[in-house]
């Protein structure tokens, strides 16, 4: 999905929502002139700054990406598959790809993520958390997993089960793209109740848009 596609829908929920664009960025602890950049389409969001901004304006992963509801008559009578070539697509700026699965109605995201040789949530090496319990299974290349003051490195056939309130940060360390499936639970449901997480670092309000920690941050309503 083009950044000008995603900046229009998020610029659409705000201005539904009475928001302008100040009163987002105070309430988001950024500039005003990232908010604008973001809705122009003059830079692809990253993924925490997504996360962030979609959280915060209590959107869901399907209304962003246009998607129909699986609820609705339309959707109702859809086929049962999604070919992998249908799949809707968010690219971020710092090398991630999300793709979202076919799903039902409920609280669970379910996206295919593929990180970059480079990639990371966050590009300033920041540890992000957000509301929701997360599951992931690697399915190729290898990625690492900070949580906490551990470290993890997770090969094709590991999986990963914590509560994403939890500081954590993913990268790619390696040579080759990693990829797995994710799951994250119940993040629309925990997001206006979101404890702060011991230690976790503050929002930069001077950070750039290509950060992913702050998005994420933002994008806690993403299930729909």
């Amino acid at each position: 999905m083009a950044a000008e596609d995603i900046g229009e829908r998020l610029r659409d929920a705000r201005l539904r929502q009475g928001l302008s664009l100040r009163g987002l960025a105070k309430s988001l602890g950024v500039s005003p002139s990232l908010i604008s950049q973001v809705e122009t389409g003059k830079t692809q969001p990253s993924v925490s700054t997504l996360y962030a901004i979609v959280s915060q304006l209590g959107i869901s992963l399907d209304e962003l990406l246009g998607v129909v509801p699986v609820a609705s008559p339309a959707a109702a009578q859809s086929s049962p598959v999604q070919r992998a070539a249908d799949n809707p697509v968010l690219e971020m700026e710092n090398g991630v790809r999300w793709e979202r699965l076919a799903v039902g109605e409920g609280t669970a995201e379910v996206l295919l993520v593929t990180y970059e040789p480079g990639a990371s949530s966050s590009v300033e090496g920041r540890l992000m958390r957000h509301a929701g319990v997360e599951y992931a299974c690697i399915l190729e290349g290898e990625l690492t997993l900070q949580l906490d003051f551990d470290t993890y490195v997770l090969g094709p056939g590991d999986s990963l089960h914590f509560d994403s309130v939890r500081p954590h940060l993913y990268s790619n360390r390696g040579t080759t793209p990693a990829r797995g499936i994710w799951f994250v639970v119940g993040r629309r449901e925990q997001n206006r109740s979101l404890p702060d997480a011991p230690d976790a670092p503050a929002f930069d309000a001077g950070a750039p848009l290509t950060s992913a920690v702050d998005v994420l941050r933002a994008m806690d309503g993403l299930s729909g």
